[in-house]
């Protein structure tokens, strides 16, 4: 069986690895647009930001491993159109593959935003390698920078860049960070947060362009639809991701915000699989259908595609979690808080420990927890079992002198 995956990032990494540690010898082709092996991406705004991870840190595996697993290994190489009653796949206009099980790990990209001269030298996305790398250049100290997005990729990189030394705002055209994935509580506590270690945050802008230098080449500033002005040495554009399914798409595969998949990974198409954040995919546990962006999502998910090339079952129905690093402050998510009725608070946001218990009726349904990973690490398990209809006593959870290992006692 030849097995060729569309994609160099987390998924990917996890379909290769599983299915050599079980012992296939089938022959792999990965295929990576870009110049380096697989690599994780979450240290990019935060670690190799900072210049506290070398580069080398951020690959899965060494060059090595590759070459010893016999994978053949493809960089650089875009792939432009699937024949799927070929079974083949082309990169570029010359370069064809023939598959017998194609896995779409394509991932996404940055989202683009309609702003006249977007495309100046030094306005930068932060996805990839190269993107940090760019940007490295930029971060002397007393420098001003300029992040367009309030979700968690701009505070993330905000607090990087912060600790850096660089006079910092953050540009959010909703009316407060995080307003897609956080309550207004969690919202202002982020901002607070933010603003304590010297970050402006400015919520509720519309840009109308941004300003370049004489020679027309660089950016050094942003215009306001008010028609105001800001400076600014470079800017960094963190307005979200949209997943890549447009080759998918032209194959005639399903794609709905994300390429339609079942619980095994399997497309419309039963010899293409697709993981990571370009899938649309059932969870009978949330009894509906999503599109995750998370590093969790893509293990899990790769896992159950690997089962289903091997010919197992492994159907993928988990609750989702999720983490952010900003300064010395970590967020950890289980489960997805849209829909809760009520929230209850163990802790103090103003110590900058607490977790908080979102409840839709009486079911349990999702967990923050700020710089407190034993109630994390316990409502990794509670979530689940409140989905499956177990009840969890929020009083339990508010005492401060129940201790979360006793949750798990309790509700065993």
């Amino acid at each position: 069986m030849h097995v060729v995956i569309v994609g160099a990032g987390q998924a990917a990494s996890q379909v290769i690895t599983g299915l050599r540690q079980s012992g296939s010898e089938c022959e792999i082709t990965l295929i990576g647009d870009e110049a380096d092996l697989p690599y994780q991406r979450p240290p990019l705004s935060k670690k190799f930001l900072a210049g506290a991870m070398d580069k080398e840190r951020l690959y899965f595996k060494p060059a090595t491993y590759y070459s010893e697993s016999g994978i053949d290994v493809k960089t650089n190489c875009h792939v432009t159109r699937i024949d799927r009653g070929r079974k083949q796949v082309f990169c570029g206009e010359s370069q064809v593959i023939s598959y017998d099980k194609l896995v779409l790990a394509t991932g996404s990209r940055p989202r683009k935003l309609p702003i006249p001269n977007i495309q100046l030298n030094g306005i930068y996305d932060l996805r990839s390698i190269a993107d940090i790398e760019a940007i490295r250049l930029q971060t002397t100290p007393g420098k001003k920078l300029v992040i367009v997005g309030g979700g968690y990729i701009g505070l993330e990189t905000a607090a990087s860049c912060k600790k850096l030394g660089l006079d910092v705002t953050i540009l959010e055209a909703a009316t407060r960070v995080l307003e897609r994935v956080a309550d207004p509580d969690m919202s202002a506590y982020f901002s607070g947060l933010h603003e304590s270690h010297g970050v402006d945050i400015k919520t509720s802008v519309q840009i109308d362009s941004f300003r370049s230098t004489a020679d027309g080449t660089h950016v050094n500033g942003v215009v306001f639809k008010d028609g105001s002005e800001m400076d600014a040495d470079f800017i960094i554009m963190g307005v979200g991701i949209v997943p890549n399914v447009e080759l998918a798409e032209a194959a005639g595969l399903d794609v709905d915000n994300g390429i339609i998949v079942n619980e095994n990974g399997m497309t419309s198409d039963p010899n293409i699989f697709a993981a990571g954040d370009n899938t649309n995919h059932p969870n009978d546990l949330l009894r509906r259908r999503l599109r995750l962006e998370s590093v969790p999502n893509a293990i899990e998910q790769a896992k159950a595609v690997t089962a289903q090339l091997l010919g197992d079952t492994k159907p993928y129905h988990q609750i989702p979690w999720f983490w952010s690093d900003q300064y010395d402050t970590k967020l950890q998510i289980i489960g997805l808080a849209d829909g809760a009725d009520r929230v209850h608070m163990r802790g103090d946001m103003a110590e900058n420990s607490f977790a908080r218990f979102h409840f839709k009726g009486d079911q349990l349904i999702a967990v923050e927890a700020v710089n407190r990973p034993a109630e994390f690490m316990a409502s990794r398990q509670l979530v689940p079992l409140a989905a499956q209809g177990q009840t969890i006593d929020f009083e339990m959870l508010i005492d401060p002198e129940i201790t979360p290992k006793h949750w798990l006692k309790v509700v065993a």
